[in-house]
This record gives structure tokens, sequence and C-alpha cells, in this order.
């Protein structure tokens, strides 16, 4: 029996809430076979991070290649990608490779505001790895650092995500769980058109890992067949019910994680 393979590129999280952590537990309980690339190790828990340590750009590099040399990989899912060089090598991998979808997740801004990323690796991101990206998957604060534009609502996630697509992507998937609402509103913006993805918004703190829930969601159900916006739909019902499932669980003293083993 053949299972879809797909490749989680990002950071690893300790406390297992989200990065390759999230990744692996999201693709397994989506019944495919999770590989991973590690770009830095972190000290974090469910209170926040204490300590990035990335790892060297040659060895990012010597990881994907073992793993894409190997194994049949039917997505990949990037996130935290940190250094500048680790984003440019791992551009420079992708492109040899032509995987047949690339779920950019761009980890650029904190919850707390704070850039997580130098302007040098935004830089790459923009030039290098949007036009790589089947879809790419930014919150408003990332959306409004990789398309130099802003968001004050959810009327501006459409214009974000068409600002997106002239600087490359073949989609993009603006989120708005940033703003205020008692929705949660998405706008996926293709070729094709715009699609609005709503829900009920969670009201809760456990929501640690959302982001790389999503996109790594997005990337299995992209690697299963689905369509796009098939797969943004089922992966954004399957967070839905991570978030509310989480919110009933006590993992940490802090800003728990959501719950990756519900029933996607």
């Amino acid at each position: 029996m053949s299972v879809p393979v797909v490749l989680s590129i990002a950071g690893s999280d300790p406390s297992g809430g989200a990065g390759i952590q999230a990744d692996l537990k999201t693709m397994t309980v989506h019944g495919v076979y999770g590989a991973a690339v590690l770009t830095a190790l972190t000290a974090q828990n469910t209170h926040g991070v204490q300590g990035v340590h990335p790892l060297p750009a040659d060895f990012v590099e010597q990881q994907l290649v073992s793993v894409l040399d190997d194994l049949d990989v039917a997505a990949v899912k990037i996130g935290m990608l940190g250094e500048p060089e680790v984003a440019e090598r791992v551009a420079q991998v992708l492109a040899a490779a032509q995987v047949p979808h690339v779920v950019l997740d761009p980890v650029m801004v904190a919850t707390s505001g704070h850039r997580l990323v130098p302007e040098e690796t935004v830089a790459v991101v923009r030039d290098r790895l949007l036009p790589l990206a089947s879809v790419v998957t930014p919150n408003v604060p990332e959306t409004e650092v990789l398309g130099r534009t802003t968001v004050h609502g959810v009327d501006d996630l459409e214009r974000a995500g068409q600002r997106l697509r002239a600087l490359g992507a073949r989609a993009a998937l603006v989120k708005g769980g940033h703003l205020d609402g008692d929705e949660s509103v998405d706008v996926l913006v293709t070729a094709e058109g715009t699609t609005w993805h709503a829900a009920p918004r969670v009201r809760t703190r456990n929501s640690h890992g959302t982001g790389c829930t999503l996109s790594s969601a997005v990337a299995c159900r992209l690697a299963l067949g689905h369509g796009l916006d098939d797969a943004v739909r089922l992966a954004k019902a399957y967070l839905g019910r991570a978030l509310a499932s989480g919110a009933e669980q006590h993992v940490g003293s802090g800003n728990g994680p959501v719950d990756h083993l519900v029933t996607p």
C-alpha cells in the first residue's frame, strides 16, 4: 500500500505544541507519512520561547537532500526557517526537486508582535520561496511584513491575498484570526477567484500551534488528492475541532496547545 509522504521543514518545539512536533502529529492523524527536516532547535514552552539554536545551512540542506533523494514526497510544508542562508538553500533544493505541492507558512512574527527573522530572510522568502509556493498561509502580521501592505479588517484580506499572488505565489490563504469578530475569517485567493472560509471563533487561550497545524493539514489534504479549496475547507474544520478540544485540556500553565489528535 502506498501512503502519501508529507515533509515538514521547520523548527523544533520541545513542548510539543508547534513546529515539527505539531506537524508530525497532524500528519499522523490525517493518515499520511510524515517526514521532517529541522531548521532550528528551540527552548520553549506554553509561556513562550526562551532560546533558539539555528542549525547550520549546510546541515539543513543535507537533511533535505537526503529525504528527497529517497522518499517520494507528495507535499512539503515550510515553517520556521530563521536564517537567510537556510531559506536560500531550501529554495535552491526545492526548485530543483519540483515537489507537486509546497505549502509555505511564513513564520516571521511572534504573537507578541516581535519579528522572529531578519529582513534578509524576509527578502529570500519573498523573492525565492513565494514563486515556489502552491499556497502561502500567512496570518495578518506576516501578511503585512511579506506583502509590504496593511490589513485593518476583514475587507482588506482579499486585497492582501492578491498582493501576495502578484509577488509570485500561485495562491494565498490570508488568515484573519488576529482580527476581531465572532467569526474567524480566512480568505483563499487563487487565479480562479476568491473563496471566503469563515467559522465561529473559538474563545480559548489554548491556541499554541494553530498556524503550524492549519498549514500542515492543508499539505496533508493536497497530498491525499484534494483540490486546494477543499483542502483549505477541511483543514480549517479540523483546526476548529482541535481548538475546541484543546480548550478543555490543560497542558502546561501558559497558553496551551490545540488538540492535534482530534478526528480530521
